[in-house]
């Protein structure tokens, strides 16, 4: 079936506006676009105009690592913060270094974490990250007992702001870290989801 430019731009904005996750055009293109004679070009050709048409407005459609998704502008967070009326906890300083470790020096195991922290890991805080999504097991240390190896995933990306694991901020640079982190944090509030505070990362450098 055929489809013209206009409508292929508004299905394709329709369908990343009610979705709650990023898409990929692999996805669009096998699920809404389905009974469409369309290419990956055309539907690439038709998000980068999308992508120019929202570049001034309050809400960009940007790139993450699982794909295409819509958000606030993110100078525009602390204005939008009094419709944010619930407030989820904190995710602890333990979470966040934890997963610090595990992004920066990946893949690791849960005693390679003990010891750059100096403390305890607990399996609370793995189980955590695990079904947040944010870390996988992908295989396992060939040394007695065969540790887990843990590694960041594409959620972790997404929820991040990030395509790919070097666009992670260097270790040195503090401020940018703290603002991935926070950029993070107003995101999840625009979703009513938990919240991340300042991510303390001395200890890793």
């Amino acid at each position: 079936m055929q489809i013209n430019t206009t409508q292929l731009k508004q299905l394709i904005e329709a369908s990343l506006f009610v979705l709650a996750k990023p898409m990929t055009i692999k996805a669009l293109k096998e699920t809404v676009l389905a009974d469409f004679d369309v290419s990956r070009k055309r539907i690439q050709e038709v998000i980068d105009e999308l992508q120019q048409d929202y570049q001034e407005r309050g809400v960009q459609l940007v790139k993450v690592a699982s794909g295409y998704r819509f958000q606030t502008q993110e100078l525009l967070s602390p204005y939008l913060q009094p419709l944010w009326q619930e407030k989820a906890p904190k995710y602890s300083r333990a979470t966040l270094e934890t997963l610090a470790v595990i992004a920066y020096r990946q893949p690791v195991t849960r005693g390679d974490i003990e010891q750059i922290r100096g403390v305890a890991v607990s399996s609370h805080i793995i189980k955590n990250l695990a079904d947040r999504h944010w870390i996988k097991s992908v295989g396992h240390r060939d040394v007695p007992g065969r540790p887990a190896l843990y590694a960041t995933t594409n959620d972790f990306l997404a929820y991040f702001g990030l395509t790919k694991l070097s666009d992670l901020p260097q270790l040195s640079d503090v401020e940018s870290l703290q603002a991935m982190f926070e950029k993070a944090q107003a995101h999840d509030s625009e979703q009513g989801d938990d919240q991340t505070q300042a991510l303390p990362i001395e200890e890793l450098n």
